[in-house]
């Protein structure tokens, strides 16, 4: 990205935490326009994000670090996310969810990612671990509906 991100957290590969992170993915969904529904599986993907960075990045250790960058986007209107860890690295052609004829709990975060987001990549780091980048556009009800463009920050409503 051209721009330092507006909001960036850092958190330790811990299950407790997510709920910070899903607590700013919240707000800012909201701040540029985002319905409750959009809201929720936007939060959700990235809840299944973070939980597969922990699970297979850090093979549930407690003290790995995750990265999480955000921006505002304008054209197109929505969200930018950037997850980073220094966990397992592993090949992207690799990162699949189960088959959905598979029917049993788990494993579903790969699919919730990639309906859920408009982009959803993922690449290893040069310096290790693993980079995932998300976007997630606003759709036609939410422009019709939404705050200002946030690439003019001083007509925003939040």
């Amino acid at each position: 990205m051209e721009r330092e991100p507006e909001i960036s957290i850092r958190i330790f590969s811990d299950p407790h935490l997510l709920a910070t992170v899903r607590g700013a993915i919240e707000g800012l969904a909201k701040c540029v326009g985002f319905h409750d529904k959009s809201r929720a599986m936007l939060t959700l993907a990235i809840d299944e994000a973070l939980t597969n960075v922990i699970r297979h990045g850090y093979g549930d250790q407690t003290h790995g670090m995750i990265w999480v960058h955000m921006w505002r986007s304008a054209d197109p209107r929505g969200l930018r996310i950037i997850i980073e860890d220094l966990g397992k690295a592993t090949d992207p052609s690799k990162i699949k969810g189960r088959e959905l004829d598979d029917v049993r709990p788990g494993g579903l975060g790969v699919h919730i990612i990639k309906e859920t987001m408009n982009e959803a990549a993922w690449e290893p780091r040069p310096s290790g671990g693993m980079r995932l980048t998300l976007a997630k556009w606003l759709n036609a009800e939410e422009l019709a509906t939404s705050y200002p463009s946030p690439s003019n920050p001083e007509q925003s409503n939040s």
